[in-house]
């Protein structure tokens, strides 16, 4: 069951074409956001769709796919683990973020 903590499995839409950043260590990141899509129907009958915003970054290897063949709109696949980080901004006030440290992406949808 060791395999099961902390992994992330989601299927969506691109919001923006993904945030390329080159590191002064040579590392690469790339920062995207991508949107699920849940519906149901309220209790009038009427479908409702839902759409969750999920914060996503990538490193390495996987960064240089999205960086090649990923752009905004296009639908992905990704597998990760889910992590929380805070920093102060430059006004001292504390920030939060939740992302989604992708290891693995498969490109779905059209060519």
């Amino acid at each position: 069951m060791n395999t099961l903590r902390n992994k992330v499995q989601l299927i969506g839409n691109l919001g923006n074409d993904p945030e390329i950043i080159n590191l002064d260590s040579g590392s690469k990141l790339a920062k995207f956001s991508i949107a699920t899509n849940e519906s149901y129907k309220n209790p009038e009958g009427e479908k409702v769709t839902d759409t969750q915003w999920h914060n996503v970054i990538a490193w390495g290897k996987t960064a240089d796919i999205i960086e090649n063949y990923v752009t905004k709109g296009k639908e992905v696949a990704i597998e990760g683990k889910l992590t929380s980080r805070s920093w102060e901004d430059k006004e001292g006030i504390k920030r939060y973020t939740t992302e989604v440290v992708c290891n693995e992406l498969l490109m779905l949808g059209n060519k």
